[in-house]
């Protein structure tokens, strides 16, 4: 079902367990999770969101990491949620660790999904992606891109082959290119004024790390760095990329569930 947000909401599951909140990452939408929903809301209740710019949700003045945060607390605070666990991909582990840093009051814990942890650690991009992404050809590649070369997009940063929800396909092709860059920007700020380990270290908030020992986005050998993190769970996913929700959506749903059951 959908909520009337400033931010597009979806939610699943029954309405009276645990909330679970799951924040895409860069360009993608709350469609990015559909392979894990059914199982993480057999057992909670799922709150996607698409942040601003993307999916359905309107464009924002600002795509700076703190302030689609902020934008993430309002929905929050909009659905009575409370306090929820926080389950991030990407860059969306970026503004999960921007909710804790705001609103304390908000986040149980958090999971990170191959979340870059500091800017050196990205690795050189897949030639597709640089493609579509940078000057000088980024905006006319843009402004021409097919489903097919979506979904190669996405893909490309598996380890292997996987099938990309027909939701996300379309979110992402009603995304700006303008939007998109000034999205990126705003992610290598953050992780460049503080690596997010350190963001973490103080925080006190529970941690779980899950990143693709074959992802081609981020060196997976980086995911070590969270180990600076007091408690952090670090979980490798052998042969699986950048993309582990779609790639191996059962492990993943079960180590989310693992982590963030009551008790743990």
């Amino acid at each position: 079902m959908s909520d009337d947000f400033l931010l597009h909401v979806v939610q699943d599951g029954p309405p009276e367990a645990p909330p679970l909140l799951l924040v895409h990452g860069s360009g993608a939408s709350g469609a990015c999770w559909e392979p894990v929903v059914a199982a993480l809301a057999e057992r909670r209740r799922v709150i996607r969101v698409d942040l601003p710019g993307c999916g359905q949700s309107p464009p924002a003045s600002s795509y700076g990491v703190p302030e689609q945060a902020g934008e993430v607390a309002a929905a929050l605070d909009g659905l009575g949620a409370g306090a929820v666990d926080v389950v991030g991909h990407s860059s969306g582990g970026y503004v999960a660790t921007a909710l804790a840093e705001r609103r304390r009051d908000l986040v149980r814990s958090l999971v990170l999904v191959s979340t870059g942890p500091v800017p050196e650690a990205l690795s050189p991009q897949p030639l597709l992606l640089r493609a579509l992404l940078a000057p000088p050809f980024g905006p006319l590649v843009w402004r021409v891109r097919s489903a097919a070369m979506i979904r190669r997009g996405i893909s490309v940063t598996a380890a292997g082959p996987v099938r990309v929800p027909e939701g996300l396909v379309a979110d992402v092709r009603g995304m700006s290119y303008r939007t998109m860059r000034a999205v990126l920007r705003g992610n290598g700020a953050y992780i460049a004024a503080k690596g997010v380990p350190e963001r973490l270290a103080g925080l006190g908030v529970p941690v779980l790390v899950v990143f693709g020992a074959a992802d081609p986005r981020w060196d997976p050998v980086s995911a070590r760095r969270y180990e600076v993190v007091p408690g952090a769970r670090v979980e490798m996913l052998p042969g699986v990329g950048h993309m582990p929700m779609l790639e191996a959506p059962e492990k993943v749903a079960g180590l989310v569930l693992g982590f963030v059951a009551p008790g743990r």
